[in-house]
């Protein structure tokens, strides 16, 4: 790996690391609706000027069906989930759980007409990254059980949106594409945030938080994960994957002082070793996971 694609690698693994940590901090104070929407319109303004600039608005018309599809799957519904569930877990939970993403991708894509064959190596992997998650989910049969449940369903959301941009939207300028899934995502929150909009004043805490989720975690973010790509390829910027998870572990323990307990050290392990041996020379894992 070259020097730029090595600090495009890190760059990338604290910025799909942290926003879990932001999401946190947000929702003590925040509505969901109102972050989601919030989160959205920041990051299509940050991207805007710069796919105009770009453009290829007339390519993202053409694969609207995929386009919006995308939208729905890849940010509307997973980050209303993961906004929701993290009003019960920890921020190194969900960054944590959200590391099956890969695994799912494979399941999906082999529902969904993938020909090539399931190996015995790609099974075991399967089985050890799903082991990991039970490893966080079993014992939590109470309260949080839906709130893993929701992480779960929003890493089966990006999966389905990797496999939506891997076949349908492969030739579409990814720039103006994203803002415009920014747009459509900050329109369909719209409404309900306006009826959850903040009563009482906000704390730059919450402020920072947003702002940080809207411009470093989504915009910048997905603008590194392109020139990452255009590096490295999209084999070997899925590794991104596997230590994004640490960062986010990280980031929870040392900044809101979240436990780390050994349960989360063994869930890590099983679903980092499981997403590896699953994904070793997968193709159903090559777009990004996002927050």
């Amino acid at each position: 790996m070259s020097a730029r694609g090595l600090i495009l690698f890190i760059a990338l693994s604290i910025f799909w690391g942290i926003p879990y940590l932001m999401i946190k901090v947000a929702v003590l104070e925040l509505s969901v609706p109102f972050l989601v929407c919030a989160r959205s319109i920041v990051g299509s303004l940050v991207l805007l000027p710069f796919a105009v600039y770009t453009g290829g608005f007339q390519q993202v018309s053409k694969a609207w069906i995929a386009v919006v599809s995308f939208t729905v799957i890849e940010m509307i519904i997973p980050w209303g989930l993961l906004a929701h569930a993290e009003i019960n877990l920890t921020s190194s939970t969900t960054g944590l759980l959200i590391a099956i993403t890969p695994v799912i991708a494979i399941v999906i894509a082999r529902m969904t007409g993938e020909t090539s064959r399931l190996s015995p190596r790609r099974l075991v992997g399967l089985a050890i990254g799903f082991a990991g998650v039970l490893t966080l989910a079993a014992p939590e049969l109470g309260g949080d059980f839906w709130s893993i449940a929701q992480v779960v369903l929003a890493a089966a959301c990006y999966a389905a949106g990797s496999v939506i941009a891997a076949r349908w939207l492969n030739n579409v300028p990814p720039l103006p594409m994203t803002a415009v899934c920014l747009i459509l995502c900050a329109l369909a929150y719209l409404p309900p945030a306006l009826n959850a909009w903040p009563v009482g004043p906000i704390s730059m805490n919450a402020i920072s938080a947003v702002a940080g989720l809207g411009t470093i975690c989504t915009a910048i973010a997905f603008f590194t994960f392109f020139l990452l790509v255009r590096e490295i390829g999209s084999e070997r910027a899925v590794i991104i994957t596997y230590v994004a998870p640490a960062i986010s572990i990280a980031a929870g323990v040392l900044v809101l002082g979240e436990p780390l307990t050994q349960r989360m050290i063994a869930a890590f392990a099983l679903i980092i070793c499981g997403s590896y041996i699953a994904t070793l020379s997968a193709s159903a894992a090559k777009s990004s996971v996002t927050a």
